[in-house]
């Protein structure tokens, strides 16, 4: 079993659809002969051909209208956007109608259609590199929203995006890409979407967390073990619809929640886990549900990246006050 980084694993599974269903095609920006901006492509063009892997125009309105088309017409495709602050002109066609086929056709035409991008903070990039808009996308109906934290649930879940007949958002962390290596098998296996992931059991409280923020989360939760103070830790990674069931559980267990994301504070994913768990769990609770996050302001250049997110003494500070309001 080979061990891939986030870059390889995303790469192993375009190349694994590619091969084993004519129906998967890649558009995007410099994705043939280049491999794409981070390389998530490279050498799939030379072994598929042009006409499955294909070079677009810069114009991610007319990339992702034209693979609204071909889904429509039965084909699978892939479009990668190079950063998540490039998917902006192509949000009328994503609302309008990737996401309204299937109700707009009263299920006659289903838009099997996986749009990845990069995102998040990190790599000392400018804002239009580092956003991290994936509330925008969930508040739309009709889409699906996964963000994979490791290189093994990068090969799954897009496997699993890919196999759906419906319209998902693909976010991949920047800073994941090339971050560590994993074992990967590439044996087609793709992992369930609309699930989370306990990625480590505790009792004190829990860490609700996706995408690269989870790094800065697993971080928290040593430090505070040295404390003795037991986190668990939950991997949201389908954005929408978001599997509640999991989280209320685990909150249940401990009595306290922190969350934890990249994204704006105002109108973020975190909000409606906390409104639901307000809704659903709320005399599980021992202090209130606190919220680490992203300010709400444009995301800074790399001198004051850092700053920006949500770091590892942010959210030991915000765990250790859901501990004293009990």
């Amino acid at each position: 079993m080979a061990e891939l980084n986030m870059i390889e694993a995303i790469n192993l599974a375009l190349a694994y659809e590619l091969e084993h269903d004519p129906a998967v095609m890649l558009l995007g920006e410099d994705i043939g002969a280049n491999g794409g901006v981070f390389r998530a492509t490279l050498g799939l063009q030379a072994r598929f051909g042009a006409g499955r892997v294909l070079d677009t125009p810069l114009a991610e309105t007319a990339i992702v209208g034209s693979a609204i088309g071909m889904a429509a017409m039965g084909l699978k495709p892939v479009v990668e956007i190079q950063f998540s602050g490039f998917i902006y002109p192509a949000i009328d066609h994503v609302l309008n109608h990737a996401a309204r086929l299937r109700h707009r056709t009263r299920g006659r035409l289903g838009c099997p259609l996986v749009i990845r991008t990069p995102c998040g903070a990190g790599i000392h990039a400018p804002e239009h590199h580092s956003e991290s808009p994936e509330a925008l996308f969930v508040h739309m109906p009709g889409l699906r929203v996964v963000t994979p934290s490791s290189p093994a649930r990068a090969y799954g879940l897009l496997l699993a995006a890919i196999r759906d007949p419906d319209p998902v958002i693909f976010f991949e962390p920047t800073r994941l890409y090339r971050l560590y290596r994993q074992p990967v098998e590439d044996n087609g296996e793709a992992l369930p979407l609309d699930c989370c992931y306990p990625l480590r059991d505790g009792s004190d409280v829990t860490l609700v967390s996706w995408g690269g923020a989870l790094q800065d989360v697993q971080v928290a939760a040593d430090q505070l073990a040295l404390e003795g103070v037991m986190a668990e830790v939950i991997d949201v990674t389908t954005l929408k619809p978001i599997d509640m069931n999991t989280i209320l559980e685990s909150v249940a267990k401990t009595g306290r929640c922190v969350i934890v994301h990249e994204g704006s504070r105002t109108g973020g994913v975190g909000a409606e886990i906390a409104a639901c768990i307000a809704e659903r769990g709320l005399y599980s609770l021992l202090a209130p549900v606190q919220r680490v996050t992203g300010y709400d302001v444009v995301v800074p250049l790399y001198r004051l990246e850092n700053q920006y997110m949500p770091g590892p003494q942010r959210i030991i500070a915000a765990v250790r006050q859901a501990l004293e309001a009990a």
